[in-house]
């Protein structure tokens, strides 16, 4: 469901207002990245992704179906807390399981099941046994995994890829606009806008097996991954669309 104007209990001195940007932002309410469809103050440049600002009671997860996640506004306790489908810090609104202590962010309880664009179907999974393509490594984290199961990204591999491109746009106070070519920090230096996400075309050429024989293969490879990542990235980010995966595409290429 979708509203052009709420009111929130987290910023009670505005209405919040629908709105669709091309602009990375940082979520308000659980201080994770977000872009594409979001609820923002224009007044107060506060942002909420949809599902922060739209929150569910309680929910239940299929990787968890003995838990009941309840949503809070803080993680609980005094112990920091990390998501378990990302295995990143939890600072933020949060679903909790109070009898198995489990934590997930808002937007990675609702990660689609699958993604589909009509030509790449990647399908979440709690546990896979192939590494990888990003970091090599196995386990870790919630992963997305091809329908051929050749490819497989970890969900805390895709959010790591994020802070490392995008590390001044959260991390040095800035304001920015959807045709800003430069930010300007708390201290009015200028620095260069920087929303590219890296490519996962050169980790998967080093993943492969090189040899002339498998050259065709490998470019196929690069190229699916390309829009994997594209569909992975927009999916954590709050907005798994088409519309918006296309976005993450472009700033890819830049």
């Amino acid at each position: 469901m979708k509203y052009n104007e709420i009111s929130h209990f987290s910023h009670p001195e505005h209405q919040l207002t629908y709105d669709y940007t091309q602009v990375p932002f940082k979520c308000d309410g659980c201080n994770e990245p977000g872009i594409g469809s979001h609820y923002k103050c224009t007044t107060c440049n506060y942002d909420l992704h949809v599902h922060c600002a739209l929150p569910s009671p309680s929910i239940s997860h299929p990787f968890y179906t003995k838990c009941t996640f309840q949503f809070l506004t803080t993680p609980p306790g005094s112990a920091a807390r990390y998501c378990n489908a990302c295995q990143k810090d939890i600072s933020g609104f949060v679903y909790h399981c109070k009898a198995c202590g489990f934590d997930l962010h808002p937007c990675c309880a609702k990660l689609p099941a699958m993604l589909d664009d009509g030509e790449v179907k990647l399908y979440l999974c709690r546990k896979v046994g192939s590494a990888c393509h990003k970091c090599g490594k196995k386990g870790r984290s919630w992963s997305y995994r091809s329908t051929c199961k050749k490819y497989n990204l970890h969900v805390a591999c895709a959010k790591e890829m994020l802070a490392e491109s995008w590390h001044d746009i959260y991390y040095r106070g800035a304001q920015i606009g959807e045709n800003d070519d430069y930010i300007i920090d708390m201290y009015g230096q200028n620095w260069k806008l920087e929303t590219k996400i890296p490519s996962l075309k050169g980790t998967l050429q080093s993943y492969h097996k090189r040899g002339p024989k498998r050259k065709g293969k490998i470019k196929k490879c690069c190229r699916i991954a390309g829009l994997a990542v594209q569909f992975v990235i927009s999916a954590i980010l709050g907005d798994p669309t088409t519309l918006i995966a296309g976005v993450v595409g472009a700033l890819m290429s830049k």
